[in-house]
């Protein structure tokens, strides 16, 4: 197992220049609008919004895609587009996404400050939270700014 250090490292830069094997994670609402952020970045790239649709993600999940050989996660923090997360709903989705990860072999997930912009959570909560989750696995996640 990695200790936190090693499992957390940070990176000034564009998200989309992380390895092409990383599999990526950011925020969305249930109604997968991604209208603002980076979602909007991940919805021109990845598209295939209808196929996140029909996986009826509640909040606290999370929904995924498989992109050339990758997994792109959407943990689904809000009910609307429009509304706030809450750590709890966070926390539910990061799980969510580690059991994906486990059980799909994931080993490096680069990710934004996920739900630290436009949502407004604290990267000081949302880090803790990220350790706590993830601090039984060998994945090591990458933390993307700008």
């Amino acid at each position: 197992m990695s200790s936190p250090s090693e499992r957390i490292r940070y990176v000034r830069g564009d998200l989309f220049s992380c390895c092409l094997t990383d599999s990526l994670a950011h925020c969305i609402s249930t109604d997968c609008r991604m209208g603002a952020g980076i979602a909007v970045q991940f919805k021109k790239r990845f598209q295939r919004v209808e196929e996140l649709k029909s996986q009826n993600k509640k909040k606290g999940d999370v929904a995924v895609l498989e992109d050339k050989g990758r997994f792109i996660y959407y943990l689904i923090t809000k009910d609307k587009a429009s509304g706030k997360p809450k750590y709890e709903d966070l926390f539910n989705s990061l799980e969510a996404m580690k059991c994906h990860c486990v059980s799909h072999n994931v080993t490096a997930l680069s990710i934004p400050r996920i739900g630290c912009g436009l949502d407004r959570l604290e990267w000081d909560q949302v880090s803790c939270l990220l350790d706590k989750v993830f601090t039984d696995t060998n994945i090591i996640i990458t933390v993307y700014s700008i």
